[in-house]
C-alpha cells in the first residue's frame, strides 16, 4: 500500500527534474542585451522617510549609476512621484555649507 505514493512520487521527481535540466536545449531565443548596447541595468538605494507637507511616507531612490535622486509616495489612490534630482551637478557644484547656490 505504501509503495505506490512513493513510486508515483519518485516519477513525478524524475519528471521534474528531466523538465528542468532539458528546458533550456529547446529554446531557440536568446534573452541576452545585445553587445555593444549601453543598456545596463542600474543599481538602487531605497529608504524609507518622512517630509514636511506630505500625509503619508515616503520612499527615497538614489540611482546610483545615474547619480538621480527621486522620491515616490502613496497618497491612498496613486503614486506620487518627484521629479528626478541630478546627483553628479549637485556634487560637481560642491553644495557643501557656504557654497554658492546654484542658478
Amino acid at each position: 500500500m505504501r509503495s505506490k505514493p512513493i513510486v508515483a512520487l519518485v516519477i513525478l521527481n524524475v519528471l521534474l527534474l528531466a523538465s528542468l535540466c532539458f528546458h533550456n536545449v529547446f529554446t531557440r531565443s536568446a534573452h541576452a542585451i545585445p553587445a555593444g548596447a549601453n543598456m545596463r541595468a542600474s543599481d538602487y538605494l531605497m529608504i524609507s522617510g518622512d517630509a514636511q507637507g506630505v500625509n503619508s511616507g515616503l520612499v527615497y531612490i538614489v540611482d546610483t549609476r545615474n547619480a538621480l535622486l527621486t522620491a515616490r509616495s502613496f497618497d491612498g489612490t496613486k503614486m506620487v512621484d518627484m521629479p528626478a534630482i541630478d546627483l553628479a551637478r549637485i556634487f560637481r557644484v560642491g553644495g557643501g555649507a557656504g557654497a554658492a547656490p546654484i542658478r
